[in-house]
């Protein structure tokens, strides 16, 4: 890597990663992972869902937020996004209900206020990134890991990778997919 090199990390938010990347690159972008993002928005949706058993129009409200929620963030708009996951901790904590697992939502809510809080300078335009052509996701790349270790270290395979061999293999698929392989 070369010092004036541009670099984007995409990350899913973790402290570790971030100060590794600095370390690499200092004046390097950091992008929150979309998939992560979505990832925590479908468990909130999970929950809303369940609340709408319990009480249809407070989950159907709850529902509408998180899409709201959502499209701010796949905008770009952090500062839209935080007032509204603010909304929906306090809407959901105004709640009367016999939903009973409202405590583990209202915790899961927090986290991700948190989350995104503590993430907001990796927050970007990810609509605009992707219709540039520009990744906005890591999980290709988490796929294709993750399916080769499961293939090579299983048990029932004639062949095994070796600790170091599968560390070579992993470098060498991950530059061909990112086409600093030639």
């Amino acid at each position: 890597v070369q010092a004036n090199q541009d670099i984007t990390f995409i990350t899913d938010g973790g402290e570790e990663v971030r100060s590794l990347a600095e370390m690499i690159a200092p004046a390097s972008e950091h992008v929150l992972d979309w998939f992560h993002i979505t990832m925590r928005i479908t468990v909130l949706r999970q929950f809303a869902q369940g609340l709408e058993n319990h009480n249809e129009q407070a989950g159907q409200d709850l529902l509408e937020t998180l899409r709201r929620i959502k499209w701010h963030l796949w905008h770009g708009n952090a500062y839209r996004a935080s007032e509204e996951i603010g909304d929906l901790q306090f809407d959901a904590e105004a709640l009367e209900t016999d939903y009973p697992i409202m405590r583990k939502f209202l915790t899961a809510i927090g986290e991700f206020r948190s989350y995104i809080a503590s993430n907001s300078a990796s927050l970007i335009n990810y609509g605009e990134r992707y219709r540039s052509g520009e990744r906005i996701s890591s999980a290709f790349v988490e796929a294709t890991v993750n399916a080769v270790i499961s293939k090579r270290f299983a048990k029932k395979q004639q062949m095994q990778w070796s600790r170091i061999g599968a560390h070579l293999m992993l470098q060498t698929r991950t530059q061909t997919l990112d086409g600093s392989l030639r």
